[in-house]
This record gives structure tokens, sequence and C-alpha cells, in this order.
């Protein structure tokens, strides 16, 4: 593995478009932005959506630097797990002594959850001002382009994050891919290694009909000579292709073991993060290796205790016990519903759903409903939301009656969780990110939950 880059700031000069609105504009024509702007800006992308291809991203890059190649990385792909594995395997490299870098997709409440560097968000100002740096590069790209052609959102966060750990001279940044892999916009990050964590059908419009498709799609960004490394229980027809790249790459490949007994307790529930563990443990080791480095033992262990992903079968009430999911597909939420009885145990459970349209919420929903005695649907907050009574309809086809509809998502958790103590039951929250990440904002629980993740860290230095 190549030694360790830091780079310092590389200021880059240039001109904004002229009449393109520049509050409190800085030297070289990069604007200087609030949050609020910043978030602003972001949210005025969505319009243009998903555009695949590397060409505005690599451009960007050039406008910006280059980076990208200012930092060793690990780059994050599969379905299911791929922002838990990443936090740990972060979480492990920063106790080895690594100035770590973190980039992940989506959100639940603010975009700035994205990036985090030590293992931390970053300030609103210096999160506004790369999306600033950002947002100056992609103008210049942009006008290269043509006119029904723009970078997107998600390209512009991508180059923001990465411009911003550079800026912070990590070490290593650990990069969850957004969508598939060949054409996202992480793959111009050159990774030394590549984790797969798991296969499953998703996204089928643009990653082809068959896991092998998919899996295609994920792998082709795999490098020459470099390693991969696999997720446990991977799909026979995913394993295949694995086998099949990595050969014509000259890639070695290491597949993790969740049954080994060198892996410590973890803080997060859930059967399925102690494959996460697994997949960073191995990931890390490898990386260090490579980097002349060791892994011990204790920094798996510390990473296992303090390391709790929000929106990952999190506990937001005890009265009565209520759980919030992010969980948005039919692999998902099997790997939820495995691990739901050691947090609910037998009581009756009340089941608060919302999905998108472009979801298989038909499988999700018979999956959740065989659980659960009574079903209130809702709608995350989205232009892509299914409707409530399209659930409901969807519901009562599988002869599943007590349901309700409610589109405010608030409203509907706490009818369930009325339900929920006049019998004794529990209350399970799921089908979308969005969902989650809405609930948690009402809540007001994601800032006691990174308090809480301090608190912890303070008392285990």
């Amino acid at each position: 593995m190549a030694p360790f880059k830091r780079g310092g700031n590389h200021p880059i000069a240039g001109r904004s478009r002229p009449g393109a609105p520049r509050p409190g504009a800085a030297a070289g024509g990069v604007p200087r932005w609030s949050d609020a702007q910043a978030e602003a800006h972001l949210r005025s992308l969505e319009l243009f959506g998903m555009r695949f291809g590397l060409d505005k991203m690599r451009r960007m890059m050039t406008a910006l630097g280059s980076p990208e190649r200012r930092f060793g990385s690990i780059h994050i792909l599969g379905t299911n797990g791929k922002t838990s594995t990443a936090r740990l395997t972060a979480a492990i490299l920063q106790r080895a002594g690594l100035r770590t870098g973190t980039y992940t997709s989506p959100h639940l409440v603010s975009y700035r959850e994205r990036l985090q560097v030590g293992e931390r968000e970053i300030s609103g100002e210096a999160f506004a001002a790369a999306i600033a740096r950002a947002a100056w590069a992609s103008e210049r790209v942009n006008r290269t382009l043509s006119a029904d052609d723009h970078v997107t959102q998600f390209e512009l966060l991508t180059a923001a994050a990465l411009w911003e750990m550079a800026r912070r001279e990590v070490q290593v940044a650990v990069i969850e891919a957004g969508l598939g892999g060949r054409y996202d916009a992480t793959s111009v990050v050159p990774s030394r290694v590549t984790v797969l964590t798991n296969v499953a059908l998703e996204h089928t419009r643009w990653l082809g009909p068959t896991l092998k498709d998919i899996a295609e799609e994920k792998l082709a960004v795999l490098g020459e000579g470099m390693t991969l490394v696999l997720g446990p229980g991977l799909a026979p027809a995913a394993r295949a292709v694995a086998a099949r790249v990595a050969g014509e790459r000259r890639a070695r490949v290491l597949q993790a073991d969740p049954a080994s007994p060198a892996l410590p307790r973890l803080r997060a529930a859930g059967e399925f993060q102690r494959q996460n563990l697994a997949l960073a443990r191995l990931a890390a080791k490898v990386y260090l290796q490579g980097a002349g480095m060791e892994l011990r033992e204790r920094f798996v262990e510390q990473a296992a205790s303090l390391t709790l992903v929000p929106g990952r079968l999190q506990v937001v009430d005890e009265d009565p016990l209520t759980v919030l999911d992010g969980a948005h597909n039919p692999h998902a939420v099997g790997a939820l519903l495995e691990a739901l009885p050691g947090i609910v145990g037998e009581r009756p459970l009340a089941l608060v759903m919302g999905v998108l349209e472009d979801k298989d919420a038909a499988s999700m929903l018979e999956l959740l409903l065989g659980v659960s005695e009574r079903a209130w649907f809702t709608a995350p907050p989205s232009a892509r939301a299914l409707s409530p009574a399209a659930l409901q309809s969807r519901a009562r086809q599988l002869a599943f009656a007590h349901t309700a509809c409610e589109t405010e998502p608030l409203r509907a958790l706490h009818e369930a969780q009325r339900w929920a103590r006049a019998h004794g039951g529990a209350v399970l929250a799921t089908g979308s990110v969005y969902l989650a990440g809405e609930l948690l904002r009402r809540l007001d629980l994601l800032g006691e939950a990174e308090a809480a993740r301090e608190r912890r860290r303070g008392g285990a230095r």
C-alpha cells in the first residue's frame, strides 16, 4: 500500500459566474455561505435528480486540486449495512492512531451528518465553506456541459466532503458508495481496500434486474491488484461475480467471519451489526497491514463499545418501548426482524410504517405484518413517498384489517404508542430512512444521541 499522503489546503483562484448570487463572496471568487445557505443550495439541486457517469466528478476533482488523491481510503459498497460498517471501520482506525474521515449517505436530519472527521461532525461553518467551495467548482464544470446537464446534489456533496477531508489532512477516509459503484460519484477515489457488505435486489431500474447484474455494477470499481473484503453470507450469484472480477484484476479476496470468537460485544443492537463489525475489523486490519501497522484487539473493543449509528434499531422511548429503524428493503427488514425479539421480547407490536414509492413495499409489508398486531401507515417527508392509503390497501389484500392511516409521522407514532401503552406492547417505526430522520428530528433525539456519544468518549479517555 502506498504511504499516507498528507496535504494542506490548496487555495484555488478563479472568478464566479457573472450575475450568480454570491452572498459575502470571499477571496478568489469562492462564496462565503452560512450553514442555512449551504443547505438551501443543496436542496435546490434536488431538481436535477440523478445523473450517472464520472466525467463531471473528475472535472470537479481537477478544479479542486485533486483532493481524492491526498489521503488513503477504504471504499464501502453493498446493499445494506454500509453506514454502520463505515462508522465501525473509521472508529477502529482512529483508535489505531490514524486521523480518519468518514463519508456516508443518506443523512437522517442534516446533510452535515454525512461527513465526519475524527468521528465528529464538522461545524456548520466548516460545512458551509466546503459546500461553497464545491459549488464554486461545479459552476466551472456546468459551463462546459449541455443545457440539460448539471452537477447533481450527490456529486457536489461528495466533492465537498473529499475537499474538506483533504483540507483537514485526514490520513485515511472510509467512503460509502451512494448507488451502485461503477458510475457512483465516490468511485473517483482510488481505494486500496474495497468492501462489499452484501448484495440484494435494489434500484433495479439503474443497476439491473438480477443479483448478478447488481454485483457487476458494484464491483466494477475494484482496482487492479487491490484487496476485496466480502461480507458473510454473500449470495452465491454475487460471490461468483466477486471471484471472477477479482481474478481478472489480480485482486486479493478475503471474507469476514462474524462467528470469530475474537469479536467483542457491541453497543449497537442486532446480529447484523456483528456482521458489520467483522467486516470493519477485517477491512481495518488489511489497511493497517498495508501501512506497516498492526491491528490490536483493544482498538476493535473500544470501537465496538462506543459506536452507535442513529436510526439503526434505535430505542427512542421506554414507555412504551419504541424502536426506530431505517430499513427500506426486504433484506434489511429481514435482518431487523431477526434482531427485534432481543429488544422487544414477546410484547405485542404496533407498527408505524412509511415507504418511498420506488421501494419493494409489498415484500416489506408482508414481513412486518407477520409480527404486528396493529399498523399505522404514514408518509415519509419526500415527494416520492408512497401514500398511506396504498399501504393500507395492500395490508387488506394480505387479510390484515387492524390498520389506520395518518399522513403526519409524529401523530402516527403517538397513536401507536397510545395503543401500545394500553396493551403492554411495543412500537416499531420503520420502512424508510426519511421516516426515521423525520421522527428523530421531531423528537429532537439526534442531538441527545451525539451528546451521549461525547460523554462516552470522554469516559473512555
